[in-house]
């Protein structure tokens, strides 16, 4: 068993990154123009306020960018920042712990993102396959 994970860590990897994007850029889309049940936790941001509407503006974009596979590195250090942000700033005042705060979606996606960030974007990302013809030419 322990050898298919090795041999597959790669799209793992991928499949990880991708589902961690889908998510958070769900999260922004609910956020800016409700769907998918709408924002959570309160009325929709008005266009332009802080932090709200710029978090969701970065939830979908910064998401979008790791789910795709571009520029995965900086969006998700972008991603993981913002929920470290969100947790230190709305959260943790109310409670050190997440779960007596409500801030274990926040430090999850934080701590989730910055793996992400470690890992790169493994096989199945866009910037892997537009360098992939690159790469064999050179060879």
């Amino acid at each position: 068993m322990e050898s298919l994970f090795k041999q597959q860590q790669d799209l793992f990897v991928a499949l990880y990154r991708i589902v961690m994007g889908l998510l958070f850029a769900c999260h922004g889309a609910a956020t800016l123009f409700g769907v998918l049940g709408g924002p959570q936790g309160g009325p929709a941001p008005a266009f332009g306020e802080w932090p709200g509407w710029w978090a969701a503006v970065i939830q979908l974009v910064a998401g979008g960018l790791v789910l795709l596979g571009v520029a995965t590195r900086p969006a998700a250090v972008v991603c993981s920042g913002t929920m470290a942000y969100a947790y230190f700033v709305v959260h943790q005042p109310q409670a050190l712990f997440p779960i007596e705060n409500g801030g274990e979606k926040a430090a999850l996606f934080c701590w989730g993102f910055l793996l992400v960030a470690v890992l790169g974007p493994g096989r199945w990302a866009l910037s892997t396959l537009r360098a992939a013809p690159q790469e064999s030419l050179v060879r």
